[in-house]
């Protein structure tokens, strides 16, 4: 019974993987830029496009489908050119496994970085999500995978609790469980519930910790404690600088190679300018042909 739940499981699972043809993503981010800007401890959204995406983002009432936690390169994994794997993640059928940068050059991804953390925090949380590699997801429990294939709409009140079904064991080694799960080993923050603690003196906010299975890729996008990196501007970005498809090329007041306005036409002198001998000489002659008059009149 078991070998028969454990091959049905991963024929579900295989076909929740499969790639739905004709995605493009509108915005995919510069790889190098990406290079750049991400730090250990971030997290990476990404919009995916396996039939499994398109659920989730369904569900979650968000362009996310994937949450991978960025730890840097990690030793004694890399691809076949010799880039390292750099990303920690859970996949439906896989578990907890590693992957390149380059993985998701060609999608639609954010970068949500935690705000505040300290450098031995962050070691904590990346080794947290490293030791964990190798975690299999349960293909037995087939409550957890068939779930996904509940035929739409579902009510928008049922639509978190929809992750979290199933026994705990799967659930809680989905992307976004596993990341949470590595954050609250050093109680930072994502999403937490908040009570009211009203006393005499002041009013403060109990943070309480949610259960790491209902959390999605989306929460860390809203999260108040992360903040969301743009490669595009985070490096500088100069909209002048753009060439549009409507224009054979940015104009010359742009590129500045030819100034419309010339500075030496307008350039004016700092202190009033002396007039010239030839421009002297005819006042000086009618001085004197006045004098002249006067003398022969008197």
């Amino acid at each position: 019974m078991g070998f028969m739940l454990d091959t049905v499981g991963k024929v579900i699972a295989g076909y929740l993987q499969k790639q739905v043809t004709g995605y493009e993503p509108f915005t995919p981010s510069d790889p190098e830029r990406v290079r750049k800007l991400i730090q250990q401890g971030d997290v990476l959204l990404v919009e995916g496009n396996n039939r499994i995406s398109g659920i989730i983002k369904y569900l979650t009432q968000s362009t996310w489908s994937h949450a991978a936690l960025y730890v840097g390169p990690i030793d004694g994994a890399s691809e076949p050119n010799g880039e390292p794997h750099t990303m920690i993640e859970a996949n439906i059928g896989e578990g907890v496994t590693t992957a390149p940068l380059s993985k998701y050059f060609a999608f639609h991804t954010r970068i949500c970085r935690p705000v505040g953390l300290s450098f031995e925090d962050r070691e904590t949380v990346c080794r947290y999500a490293i030791n964990r590699v190798g975690f299999g997801y349960d293909t037995k429990n087939i409550l957890d995978l068939m779930r996904y294939l509940i035929p739409l709409p579902i009510p928008q009140r049922f639509r978190r609790r929809m992750l979290s079904l199933g026994s705990g064991d799967p659930t809680k080694i989905i992307c976004s469980a596993l990341i949470a799960q590595a954050f609250g080993a050093v109680r930072y923050p994502i999403l937490p519930k908040i009570t009211e603690a009203k006393t005499r003196r002041a009013r403060k906010e109990i943070l309480h910790i949610r259960d790491s299975s209902l959390y999605m890729p989306r929460d860390f996008d809203i999260s108040p404690y992360f903040e969301i990196v743009k490669p595009t501007i985070a490096l500088g970005f100069d909209y002048t600088s753009l060439h549009w498809a409507d224009t054979t090329k940015p104009s010359p007041e742009v590129t500045g190679e030819d100034d419309p306005f010339p500075a030496e036409t307008f350039q004016a002198p700092l202190v009033p300018e002396a007039p010239d001998a030839e421009e002297e000489a005819p006042v000086a002659w009618h001085e004197e042909v006045r004098s002249r008059d006067i003398e022969r009149a008197a």
